[in-house]
């Protein structure tokens, strides 16, 4: 099937696309919906105009749209326009996204991709958290975390690469302070700096981080594609 992926450059919707792809389907283009603020229950926030990178890297094309306002009502809105665009232009029959165990985003998105005659495929679906995790290392996925917002989780975290040895460390920390391993309740999130995916690895030049006491954000201020590795 042609599939358009929901993305925001994190490991899920980067490793939904790799899923798809091994189960025969053709991703044919990127859509990003940028927030108005980082307080969406919807979408993810930071660093998403970096996706632009990961997109000319995976030479899929990417389509954007800024939502007008945080309400889920609007951001399903600006998606729905975002995928009729992505039907006219790319005839996609599906729409990709890296749900793991969210009911609410799962339902939202059949949801819309019924309205439009459109199947929702999500090859993540399910997974147990700790093997996911370990299976985008051996998948070769090399990520960073861009936000925390979860007791046990401090600003060390924060612009770090992820390696086994961080998820054990992460599975300690997450049965003491019950927050999901896979991040999917918004604990922290990611973005992905290579991949099997990618024909070049992403080199962050300059990056900002912010911490309050419990919630953080590596914010990448310049990046570019590596032609030298």
């Amino acid at each position: 099937m042609k599939l358009a992926s929901l993305f925001s450059g994190g490991k899920d919707s980067t490793y939904a696309i790799y899923m798809a792809q091994k189960q025969g389907h053709k991703v044919t283009c990127l859509l990003s919906v940028f927030p108005k603020s980082e307080e969406s229950h919807l979408l993810h926030h930071p660093n998403l105009q970096w996706t632009k990178l990961q997109s000319e890297s995976m030479k899929i094309p990417q389509l954007t749209i800024k939502s007008d306002s945080d309400e889920t009502n609007d951001e399903l809105l600006a998606l729905e326009n975002l995928l009729q665009t992505a039907k006219d232009k790319f005839y996609i029959e599906g729409l990709v996204h890296g749900g793991i165990n969210s009911q609410f985003q799962k339902e939202k998105f059949e949801t819309l991709c019924s309205k439009l005659d459109l199947i929702a495929v999500t090859p993540l679906w399910g997974s147990e958290p700790e093997q996911y995790m370990n299976d985008l290392l051996d998948s070769n996925f090399v990520f960073i975390m861009t936000t925390v917002s979860s007791d046990g989780l401090d600003d060390t975290w924060l612009g770090k690469q992820i390696s086994k040895s961080d998820i054990d460390t992460l599975r300690q920390l997450s049965d003491k302070f019950g927050f999901n391993l896979n991040f999917e309740g918004g604990e922290a999130e990611t973005f992905v700096i290579n991949c099997p995916l990618f024909s070049n690895s992403i080199k962050i030049n300059q990056a900002k981080k912010t911490w309050d006491g419990y919630r953080g954000r590596f914010e990448i201020m310049d990046a570019e594609l590596n032609y030298n590795a």
